[in-house]
């Protein structure tokens, strides 16, 4: 059973259940909450999975505001949590001033790098997702035109527009790809009238596949997709369910890996630098009985074909957090 935790408000103390015990593990949340049904809900899941299987419990919070970011940090280090795993890389900044004031504590960081002796940085390959993602997008397109919708103006986000766009490239070299960002502050990520309204403007410049890598901002993405009769692709947590046969498959990047591998290796776990990808199942693209009719035998041969040759070295695929510029597609 799940020990809650809560933040109340801005400045409040974080309340932590009375059934916690030390070294019980804890997850932060990153604003748009867990219940995203993208990237944080995914962070959720593998947490879900872990005490289910495991008969284990653990702590949480979901974040309000910024400032709530290194409070909960200390408190749940202060409580005896270990692991603790922060969903975002917003939470570098405020891991880097705890980490070293809780040597004893396991912290697991997903999007970005911290380097600290007790913290674990998992990083993916979000662009080989998006690459094959883009294939299928540019696949199933009729129009030839294709879009993104990202979340916050950020590099990540940008390593899925380039990945997608040098997918779309590889099958239609005269696709067009049209991409906007939905901010450039964290409310970017749980914006659906916003992801709506960029949703219907890509459609009208001939849009008719649409791929959102936008938190809970791609809730409105995809269902704007759906009443509008066009496809949309889901980003993190397998999104295909949301609206049967218009969601042509959904890019899976495995954070309820992440998390679940944190919490089972429990206090001590291993530090450092870990890359999922391709090669470890780290991402990948949903095809289950909610977009099966709209994944052909063809045009699944063709995305394994390209996923195999990524994973030997074969095709490579530009990652725009190593070198800001993106051959296919202009920002």
């Amino acid at each position: 059973m799940t020990a809650l935790t809560k933040l109340l408000g801005g400045a409040a103390a974080l309340a932590i259940s009375a059934t916690a015990v030390a070294a019980e593990p804890a997850i932060i949340f990153d604003l748009g909450g867990k219940f995203d049904k993208s990237f944080n809900e995914a962070a959720f899941n593998g947490a879900t999975r872990w005490a289910e299987e495991n008969g284990g419990s653990f702590r949480e919070v979901e974040l309000q505001n910024e400032a709530q970011r290194e409070q909960a940090l200390r408190r749940f280090a202060e409580a005896g949590s270990n692991p603790i795993v922060m969903a975002g890389f917003a939470f570098a900044g405020a891991l880097g001033e705890v980490a070293p004031d809780y040597p004893d504590t396991s912290f697991v960081i997903i999007d970005m790098v911290v380097d600290a002796p007790n913290v674990r940085s998992v990083v993916y390959n979000e662009h080989e997702g998006s690459y094959l993602v883009g294939m299928l997008a540019a696949l199933a397109s009729e129009s030839d035109t294709v879009g993104f919708i990202g979340g916050m103006d950020i590099p990540l986000i940008r390593k899925f527009a380039c990945g997608y766009a040098q997918g779309v490239k590889a099958v239609n070299a005269d696709a067009t790809v049209i991409a906007n960002m939905t901010g450039t502050t964290p409310a970017a990520w749980n914006d659906p009238v916003k992801g709506s309204e960029l949703t219907k403007a890509q459609i009208s410049q001939g849009a008719d596949v649409v791929y959102a890598a936008a938190g809970g901002t791609g809730v409105g993405v995809l269902q704007t997709a759906a009443d509008e009769n066009i496809l949309s692709i889901g980003v993190d947590s397998n999104q295909n369910y949301l609206h049967p046969g218009k969601v042509l498959t959904s890019m899976l990047k495995r954070v309820d890996n992440a998390v679940y591998n944190a919490f089972a290796d429990g206090p001590g776990l291993e530090t450092g630098f870990n890359v999922m990808g391709l090669a470890n199942e780290g991402v990948g693209y949903a095809v289950d009985e909610f977009n099966e009719s709209l994944i052909t035998a063809d045009m699944a041969a063709m995305v394994e074909a390209a996923s195999a040759a990524i994973i030997a070295g074969d095709t490579v695929v530009h990652d725009y957090t190593s070198d800001e510029t993106c051959p296919a597609l202009s920002f």
